[in-house]
């Protein structure tokens, strides 16, 4: 087993084998590494329950802690993806909502964990790094927006 030098732990519930199956599933370079399960029973489980999962989302290395319902997940935290297009756009959007998830606003939404996500189209990044009425056009067009709809933030760059 390797273990990366850096990783981003995420605190679950009870269920952090079902979210790095799911991210796993849904994104690209993404992948469930190892499971470990605990060796005896203990004061809040029983021998063999998972205690953490080792994943990548994206690349990512991630811990997945089965760490009981005392903390959850904020908005705090959460995974940017950038999309190249609407359907990519699209795909994850569908994927994390239609999966017991939370649509939010202006890109955001949560997974059935908790975990929330950014699904950034890429003309959305590019038209507020252009700044001046451009940025201000296509951030207005966003305010509006759950899921980021392609079309009308590049209609919005162009005025």
């Amino acid at each position: 087993m390797t273990i990366a030098r850096n990783t981003i732990c995420l605190w679950y519930d009870n269920d952090a084998e079902g979210a790095a199956r799911f991210y796993a599933e849904t994104f690209p370079d993404s992948a469930v590494q190892s499971i470990l399960r605990a060796p005896t029973d203990f004061p809040s489980g029983k021998a063999g329950d998972v205690l953490t999962v080792q994943f990548t989302v994206l690349g990512i290395p991630c811990l997945g802690l089965n760490g009981g319902p005392a903390f959850r997940q904020s908005e705090a935290f959460s995974f940017q993806i950038a999309t190249k297009d609407q359907a990519e756009t699209d795909r994850y959007w569908n994927a994390i909502v239609g999966n017991g998830g939370q649509e939010s606003a202006c890109g955001w939404c949560k997974d059935r964990w908790g975990l929330s996500w950014q699904i950034t189209p890429q003309t959305l990044t590019e038209a507020l790094a252009a700044g001046g009425g451009e940025a201000a056009r296509a951030f207005a067009a966003m305010m509006e927006m759950t899921r980021i709809d392609v079309a009308r933030i590049d209609a919005a760059r162009r005025g």
